[in-house]
């Protein structure tokens, strides 16, 4: 079995054929030289499927399901709050996150925010390929830039506050409920003093520092998802 996989936003089905699109045509057969008959996998939030190649016909690779090589997954949903940053920066920071199962990223316009404008197919792009690579079958989603206001009164959530200010270095466990876990990550320059106390007034925030030392948006997003990940699973 081939260890490549794609994306497909369609729905999938034993038996059925279609065709990829020109984009990963082109990737199937000029870049990783998949020939007619050989196989590679399929899958979206239903599933992974085993897809054989019927033929390339003007670039365009048409394929037939085989049989489902796994079940949809029923995951825990963790979504990421940030602050959106310089793109290669951002772009590494988008990748971690995907392949350390963030489900659902919420771009934040904070106060101090530099960037103030996001490439919504761009990052879709960056995590469906993230996914690819990590073998995950969920692909995250994204949200439309918000200010932080709006994320606080659209979204019920356990919300994890990176705080500098904070002398915690613990999340309780205890205080989760069957809601979201959201991690909400500053910009460069830190929240302002009114972000914050509008932060920590929040129903189920839970603020903590995850490090002594100041860090660069994308370490923080690291690291604060691995300390998260520990504790929920």
């Amino acid at each position: 079995m081939s260890n490549i996989r794609l994306f497909f936003s369609d729905t999938l089905s034993a038996n059925m054929i279609d065709k990829l699109d020109k984009g990963q045509s082109h990737y199937l057969s000029k870049v990783m030289r998949v020939k007619e008959n050989e196989v590679f996998s399929l899958f979206n939030k239903e599933g992974e499927w085993e897809a054989k190649v019927l033929g390339i016909f003007k670039n365009i690779v048409e394929f037939k399901i085989i049989k489902q090589l796994r079940q949809k997954e029923i995951t825990k949903e963790l979504w990421l709050a940030f602050s959106p940053i310089k793109s290669n920066y951002q772009n590494f920071m988008l990748q971690k996150a995907t392949e350390l199962g963030v489900t659902k990223f919420l771009p934040i316009i904070f106060d101090r925010t530099v960037v103030r404008k996001i490439n919504k197919d761009r990052i879709e792009k960056i995590v469906i390929e993230a996914s690819e690579q990590s073998n995950r079958i969920n692909v995250p989603t994204i949200q439309e830039a918000q200010d932080l206001n709006g994320f606080l009164k659209k979204n019920s959530m356990n919300l994890i506050f990176t705080d500098l200010n904070s002398n915690i270095k613990k999340i309780d466990k205890s205080k989760f409920t069957d809601k979201p876990v959201c991690i909400i990550i500053g910009p460069e320059g830190d929240f302002s003093e009114t972000e914050r106390e509008k932060i920590l007034s929040f129903k189920g925030v839970q603020p903590i520092k995850i490090n002594e030392n100041i860090l660069r948006s994308e370490t923080a997003v690291i690291s604060a998802i691995s300390i998260v990940n520990y504790v929920i699973n």
